[in-house]
């Protein structure tokens, strides 16, 4: 009797758990779908060391020293749309989705290491016969930004660092693996939108700025098909290592931008890179986070503006 009640109790816990995982799967949408919904006029492809690499190109062709923007972690080249918009009609602009983000997707060697990407945006310059450019990197973007200036030197002419990433933080050492928890793996299966809305505020000094419009870009692009599991796999292969060395190689004209209430990483972060660039400077700005093109784009353009 005791046996049959306890078989009866686990088969009724399967079909709860099997129940829920079909009500809360998330599956990827549809590449044709998010070309619906976000492609236009300015989208382009271009293939770079086997990644198809989704790219905006706008502004004056002929301008001799393109501007190229680079995202953040778990975002894509609309996180610029402002910025593009303005900067436009006097240069010539180019945004790109990064390896493993947007509608670039996955890397198909499987590799998402700083150097990879790196690389890939090198063979991506090379493939647009831009010689040289003025970086432009927000976060992860910036780090991937420093370290390209500082392993190709000769193609970038400016550097601009909004909050970059690098330099070591508490679970985030020099030389090891970042632990990722087991419950991660379970993000390409299940991913709520409010979730990711959690996980974004923090993001920005006023909460305000993270309307449903922004939440539900940043939402679909994580649903694009295969980011997940590319997001993933970034996390888990990402090593960091001692910036410094790299940092003093760089000897073009860098500007650091900063939110002043950036939570993710802090403004104080900002004296480790003033210490070891010595043509680097900083612009703060009051009552912005971690995303100045996106929470108040018009003060951290005109501070863009200025340094060009």
């Amino acid at each position: 009797m005791f046996k049959k009640a306890l078989k009866q109790t686990a088969l009724l816990l399967m079909t709860l758990i099997l129940l829920a995982g079909i009500v809360l799967w998330t599956p990827d949408k549809s590449r044709v779908e998010l070309e619906n919904a976000y492609g236009s006029s300015k989208n382009n492809y271009v293939t770079a060391l086997g990644v198809k690499i989704r790219y905006q190109d706008t502004g004056p062709s002929q301008n001799p020293i393109p501007i190229l923007f680079l995202h953040g972690f778990g975002s894509s080249l609309h996180t610029w749309d402002a910025w593009t918009k303005e900067l436009g009609g006097e240069y010539r602009v180019i945004s790109v989705d990064l390896p493993g983000f947007g509608l670039t997707g996955e890397d198909p060697s499987g590799i998402y290491t700083d150097q990879r990407s790196v690389e890939v945006l090198e063979a991506f310059l090379k493939e647009l016969n831009i010689p040289k450019v003025v970086m432009v990197g927000n976060s992860m973007g910036g780090k991937l930004a420093w370290q390209f200036a500082a392993q190709y030197p000769w193609q970038v002419s400016k550097l601009v660092l909004i909050s970059p990433d690098g330099y070591s933080s508490p679970g985030a050492e020099y030389g090891k693996k970042t632990e990722i928890p087991a419950i991660a793996n379970l993000y390409r299966y299940f991913f709520s939108k409010s979730f990711l809305a959690i996980n974004l505020e923090p993001a920005y000094a006023d909460p305000h700025t993270l309307n449903d419009a922004l939440v539900n870009r940043y939402y679909d692009f994580m649903l694009a098909p295969g980011v997940r599991g590319a997001i993933l796999a970034r996390m888990q292969q990402t090593v960091l290592q001692d910036p410094v060395p790299s940092l003093m190689k760089i000897q073009v004209p860098t500007l650091l931008m900063w939110g002043e209430k950036d939570a993710f990483i802090p403004l104080s972060n900002s004296e480790d890179y003033l210490r070891v660039m010595p043509h680097a400077k900083r612009v703060t700005l009051p009552n912005i986070g971690h995303l100045p093109q996106e929470e108040q784009a018009n003060v951290g353009l005109q501070a863009l503006k200025e340094f060009l």
